[in-house]
């Protein structure tokens, strides 16, 4: 059972969005971009300049 503000909130466009601890919750990346994947799917890595 899902339950709202931990797991999934609705934002301002009516979308239901899965939260980080929702997906840790279910164990594994599903590979569609989500905006609160803890594995970093599809995110830009951070570039590290040495200077």
């Amino acid at each position: 059972m899902l339950i709202e503000n931990i797991d999934y909130y609705i934002n301002k466009d009516g979308n239901l969005v899965f939260t980080k601890e929702y997906h840790l919750k279910r164990g594994y990346c599903c590979q569609n971009e989500c905006l609160h994947c803890p594995w970093g799917y599809k995110k830009p890595k951070q570039e590290i300049s040495l200077k």
